[in-house]
Formats: structure tokens, C-alpha cells, sequence
């Protein structure tokens, strides 16, 4: 009897090696498009944080040295300009028992500080000796909603009067109200971060 073999072997075809193929790149391409936004929105996230961490340290800084103005070391009051988005005032922001000429201000979307530091004899402020640092990044605040707001010495019993007019500011302002709006990104999620503290200079204290 003669013996019959079949051979039976098994395998894929050629479409189906083509669809497995077509899979495995669907899943790499998707996989790898989540990995990539996961990436940007940590990295979105962290920049975030950052930024506000940053924002938070200047707001801190601005209060305190704003707390503490007073009269410059040429007789100047201690009030220069006070903007929606710039505040120029004296003060001895470093404790060397001289009064800066101190500028706080917007460039771009930077919060910026400028210091002038007295000189000569008698001392006087050179204006072209400012030097200037960045104190925070992604501030968004524009004409709509100023950094600096002001209020006179009956505040908050004085809603009439209140927050001052840019004409009165100069003569009239006790306390401020800072407003940092911080976002990393205007056209993603998540909304604005504000960052807000009340400044009362003591040198300036009435009835507060």
C-alpha cells in the first residue's frame, strides 16, 4: 500500500500580512500621537506652573517694596506716575539707607522693574542709569484690566471717589490693589491665572 503525504502547511497570505502590517502602523502612529500630546500638555502645564510660581514671587516683591515708599532723596514725593500698567515711585528697596527711584512696568507681555539708584552731590536721579530686570513672564494684563488700581484714604467706606482717577492718583492714593493676569498659552485651556494682593504705603497712611 503506498502511503499518501499532504503537506499542509500553514501561513499567512499575502493580504493578510498587509493588514496586519496597516495595523500595526495605525496603532504606532496613534500611539505615538498620544505620547506627543501628553508631552505638550505636561510640558504645557509646567510652563504654567512656572509662570505662575514666578508671577507669584514678583507680586510679593512689588507689594513689599510699594508698602514701603517714601520720599526720594532729592525732596521728590514719593509717588512719580501712577499708571494702569506702570507705578514709579522712591523707596529703599535694598535697605542701603538710599531711596531708589523704582519702576514697575509692562514690555510686551513681561513685568519689568526698573531701579535708579541716587547719585552726586546733591544726589539727583539719572534717569539713563536705570537698570532693568524681568520679574515675571506671560502677563496678559492690558487696558481692560490694568495691574495697578488706587484708592484714597477712605477707602472702602468711599465707594464714590473710588478707585481714583488717573488725575487724583498722584495726590490722593493710600492703598493699591496689584492684579497679575498670567497665562502661558491665550488659545488653550486652562482660563487666565490671577494673582492679586493689596499694597497700603505706610508713608502715605491716613486713616487707614
Amino acid at each position: 500500500m503506498q502511503n499518501k503525504i499532504t503537506d499542509n502547511q500553514g501561513g499567512f497570505s499575502l493580504v493578510e500580512v498587509l493588514i496586519v502590517i496597516f495595523i500595526f502602523g495605525l496603532m504606532s502612529i496613534i500611539l505615538s500621537n498620544l505620547i506627543v500630546i501628553g508631552y505638550r500638555s505636561y510640558n504645557y502645564n509646567f510652563q504654567q506652573i512656572a509662570a505662575i510660581n514666578e508671577a507669584r514671587k514678583g507680586v510679593e516683591t512689588m507689594v513689599r517694596e510699594i508698602r514701603g515708599a517714601k520720599s526720594g532723596d532729592d525732596g521728590s514725593y514719593p509717588i512719580v506716575e501712577a499708571g494702569d500698567l506702570q507705578f514709579i515711585f522712591f523707596g529703599d528697596i535694598d535697605r542701603d539707607g538710599l531711596t531708589e527711584r523704582v519702576r514697575y512696568f509692562i514690555s510686551g507681555s513681561d513685568l519689568n522693574k526698573g531701579v535708579v539708584k541716587p547719585s552726586g552731590d546733591p544726589l539727583q536721579y539719572i534717569l539713563s542709569g536705570e537698570t532693568i530686570s524681568t520679574l515675571s513672564h506671560y502677563v496678559r494684563n492690558s487696558a481692560l484690566i490694568p495691574i495697578f488700581t488706587y484708592y484714597n484714604g477712605d477707602w472702602p467706606g468711599d465707594t464714590v471717589h473710588n478707585p481714583l482717577p488717573t488725575l487724583t492718583r498722584l495726590s490722593d492714593t493710600k492703598l493699591m490693589h496689584v492684579k497679575l493676569r498670567i497665562n502661558v498659552d491665550l488659545n488653550r485651556p486652562p482660563d487666565d491665572f490671577l494673582l492679586e494682593s493689596d499694597a497700603q504705603i505706610r508713608n502715605l497712611k491716613t486713616n487707614l
